[in-house]
């Protein structure tokens, strides 16, 4: 992963044994939970309502490298990180990491676009975001 990311926020998570496929481990769909989840927990840390109303972040772009095969049990950390921000769009970036020995099980991104909920355009980013991507 590039250097200039920026660790804005870390989520525990617990794979469940829901969450592997049929070779016994985690399915490539959980990682994009996993970024899901860790990236909404930090809107809501940030007061960012996610909710479908006013304003609020949609995903236009997300993808990911699996790096090793995470099985259960495991406790993981979903680390959350900035990039570039432009008027209305921020670059995100993700990590899966072992709680226990740093092992990295998978990066990821997604590309996040603030927009009205009441007529679908982008709006600009808030301050908040903006700061955090800035490093301020």
């Amino acid at each position: 992963m590039p250097k200039d990311r920026r660790l804005v926020f870390s989520q525990p998570m617990q794979v469940r044994w829901g969450d592997l496929d049929a070779y016994g481990h985690v399915n490539n769909t959980v990682y994009f939970r996993f970024f899901e989840e860790a990236r909404i927990q930090w809107f809501s840390s940030l007061r960012l309502a996610a909710d479908g109303q006013g304003e609020g972040p949609v995903i236009i772009t997300a993808g990911a490298v699996f790096k090793q095969e995470l099985t259960y049990p495991a406790k993981v950390t979903i680390e959350v990180l900035t990039g570039k921000a432009g008027n209305s769009s921020l670059e995100t970036f993700y990590r899966v990491v072992d709680d226990d020995d740093s092992t990295v099980y998978a990066e990821g991104d997604a590309k996040v676009v603030w927009i009205s909920h009441d007529n679908g355009r982008p709006t600009p980013l808030p301050d908040s975001l903006r700061d955090l991507a800035a490093g301020t």
